[in-house]
């Protein structure tokens, strides 16, 4: 195993390095007040900054730089997990002026994978040029969606057109205008094997029957700079066959490869999220007094710097190995370290935020720091793409396996 940056890497890295202190932090306070001056809430990518910090990310080769083969930049995932990192340091901001920004991300990776030439054309293209947002349509209210297999939104032939009927909840991008199309996640045949009712298909903006039904908001954040989170409602929404994506029953197959990387990207990002929140815990307890001496050199403090450090070195080591992993044995041979940083990385992130957010005192509760909105986006992280208890259960059965295999 060797993490060391090749020539390429480490020049992205300088570029993104520069990038992000000459660019994207000062504008990190334009992009909060452009938000509030728009005249639909959601509409984040419209926003007039955003696009001058595009057209320099397209100059400096970074655009699209998590999407790997020719669609993108072409990196492996080893090669991207640093440039993911950086980008967490404005987690607002960055990835989307890299047009990096999940779920976007996810989504392209999966009409790349698995979508044909005509699905290409209309809706992977325009996003890789980040002309149209997207969104993923899998949670839904009425079932455990832990469990991907309850699934109970409906796919069903008519002729040459699938019939959509269902509600699906906490819908990140939805509530954007310029999210265009919806991969919608549902059952065409809930009476083959589980793990074959499933399929995936492309249900546009615009479609009737499809309806947003309302926002979402997380811990009281809306979440407005990702789009916002939507509940949904699709009533009959009539869309032609070609757009099912692959064929009926893989959807459960294709929700599995989209996950892989996505978890790499959002646990770097976590990580620059946590290495952001040390940075300002060190400036906070440099410059505070409490009873006649700094707070730097209170013992309690430098227990919670020293253990965040240990604890980030620990977790990137393990993400990287993970991203190594996937480009070398594939997803497929890398799905206990995939299960394992996904466990992680939320728990070590939310513990170094939770002491940054002690170190300001109240001052890490308010809006005055990026601190307690990262805690409510990491705190979903637990949630996202499945609970921590489903991973644990499938790790945990993985390694008796392993372990009885032995004797």
């Amino acid at each position: 195993m060797d993490f060391g940056w090749d020539a390429r890497t480490e020049e992205l890295r300088e570029s993104l390095l520069d990038l992000m202190e000459t660019r994207v932090h000062p504008a990190e306070a334009v992009f909060a007040r452009e938000m509030t001056e728009l005249d639909d809430p959601w509409a984040w990518s419209r926003v007039p900054v955003l696009e001058s910090l595009r057209a320099e990310a397209r100059e400096r080769g970074l655009w699209n730089a998590f999407m790997p083969g020719p669609a993108g930049a072409g990196l492996t995932n080893l090669q991207y997990a640093p440039l993911a990192e950086i980008t967490g340091r404005a987690i607002q901001l960055a990835p989307a002026a890299l047009n990096c920004a999940a779920p976007d991300t996810g989504n392209m990776e999966v009409l790349d994978q698995f979508g044909s030439d005509a699905q290409k054309a209309e809706w992977l293209e325009p996003l890789l040029r980040a002309e149209i947002r997207s969104a993923f349509a899998m949670t839904e209210p009425d079932v455990a969606s832990s469990d991907a297999t309850n699934i109970a939104t409906r796919i069903e032939r008519d002729g040459d057109s699938y019939v959509v009927t269902g509600r699906k909840w906490w819908i990140t991008g939805a509530m954007n205008p310029d999210c265009a199309v919806f991969i919608v996640m549902g059952k065409t045949d809930p009476s083959a094997e589980r793990h074959r009712q499933q399929s995936m298909i492309l249900v546009p903006r615009d479609t009737p029957g499809l309806t947003v039904v309302r926002p979402m908001s997380v811990m009281g954040y809306d979440d407005r700079d990702h789009g916002g989170h939507a509940e949904l409602v699709l009533d009959g929404a009539r869309v032609p066959a070609e757009n099912l994506i692959a064929g009926e029953g893989d959807g459960f197959a294709i929700a599995q490869a989209r996950l892989g990387p996505g978890r790499v990207h959002h646990c770097m990002r976590s990580i620059g999220v946590a290495e952001r929140a040390v940075e300002l815990m060190c400036d906070r307890v440099s410059s505070r007094t409490a009873f006649g001496r700094p707070l730097s050199e209170q013992g309690v403090i430098r227990d919670w710097i020293a253990e965040s450090r240990v604890r980030l070195e620990q977790l990137r080591l393990l993400v990287l190995k993970t991203a190594w992993l996937m480009d070398t044995v594939g997803n497929k041979g890398a799905h206990t370290e995939i299960q394992a940083i996904k466990i992680a990385t939320p728990a070590t992130v939310e513990w170094i935020l939770d002491k940054a957010i002690q170190a300001h005192g109240a001052g890490g509760l308010s809006q005055d720091f990026p601190l307690a909105a990262a805690w409510a986006g990491i705190r979903t992280l637990r949630f996202a793409d499945g609970p921590d208890e489903v991973h644990k259960n499938a790790l945990a059965r993985a390694e008796l396996k392993r372990q009885a295999a032995r004797g």
